[in-house]
């Protein structure tokens, strides 16, 4: 039995998602985690800006991309982001020789 797709569909995949980048985020202590943590979260939200845009209601904007080149510039925006978090980690490495966050403790004398 083939079932089609709902916005009910995309919001939980979303939310899950959210979910399991939170809890990536939030309970591990390693910065590389932490930060597929936030990758997987602005994913959730990619996943839930399709959905949006693919069951749109309003006339005027039906067929239009806008979820998607939302989409686009948040995948724009992560890649950045990962880009300088990384660097920035690798750094931190060669200094402290740890990519424990709760050693991290750059900022202090």
């Amino acid at each position: 039995m083939l079932t089609t797709l709902t916005l009910n569909h995309f919001l939980v995949l979303g939310a899950i998602l959210f979910c399991i980048g939170l809890y990536g985020t939030i309970a591990k202590r390693n910065a590389i985690a932490v930060l597929m943590g936030i990758e997987i979260m602005l994913n959730a939200v990619n996943v839930t800006l399709v959905g949006f845009s693919l069951f749109n209601q309003v006339p005027a904007y039906r067929g239009l991309l806008t979820g998607q080149i939302f989409a686009i510039f948040i995948i724009t925006v992560a890649a950045a982001e990962a880009a300088v978090a990384l660097a920035m980690v690798i750094a931190i490495y060669r200094r402290r020789k740890t990519v424990d966050v709760g050693e991290i403790d750059i900022m202090k004398f």
